[in-house]
């Protein structure tokens, strides 16, 4: 079992988080870099973590994450939802309750993309009546 891995891919906006879990001593570890480096935020850090203590999987797995694109925000809920995704590969039994915590789904918001003949995605020129 020292081999085993479980690997998720989470998302939101323009970040993607791939994440593997691997049971372990609860070690996480972001871009090389230890979790509470990059993010150093408590609140961030402890949404972060939910899917783990919601399935009382808290430090039974050691965590390696590739995040790309996007704001920190942004990173931290991918993060989220990829674990969310991981821990479901591992254990299809924990679905319920992450479910019903709603880390499941993919928030499918996204950045409207510019249209042409304005100045933004819905922002029009200044209009001057004379």
């Amino acid at each position: 079992m020292a081999d085993l891995f479980f690997h998720g891919v989470g998302k939101r906006k323009t970040s993607t988080a791939r994440v593997w879990l691997k049971p372990g001593t609860g070690e996480i570890l972001i871009n090389k870099k230890p979790f509470e480096t990059y993010f150093p935020i408590l609140t961030i850090r402890e949404n972060i973590v939910k899917p783990f203590k919601l399935t009382n999987t808290h430090g039974k797995f050691d965590v390696v994450a590739n995040i790309v694109g996007g704001g920190w925000s942004s990173q931290a809920q991918a993060f989220a939802h990829g674990i969310t995704k991981a821990l479901i590969a591992f254990n299809g039994d924990l679905r319920p309750e992450l479910k019903k915590a709603g880390l499941i789904t993919r928030d499918p918001r996204m950045k409207e993309r510019k249209k042409y003949g304005r100045k933004a995605a819905r922002k029009r020129f200044q209009y001057s009546k004379r």
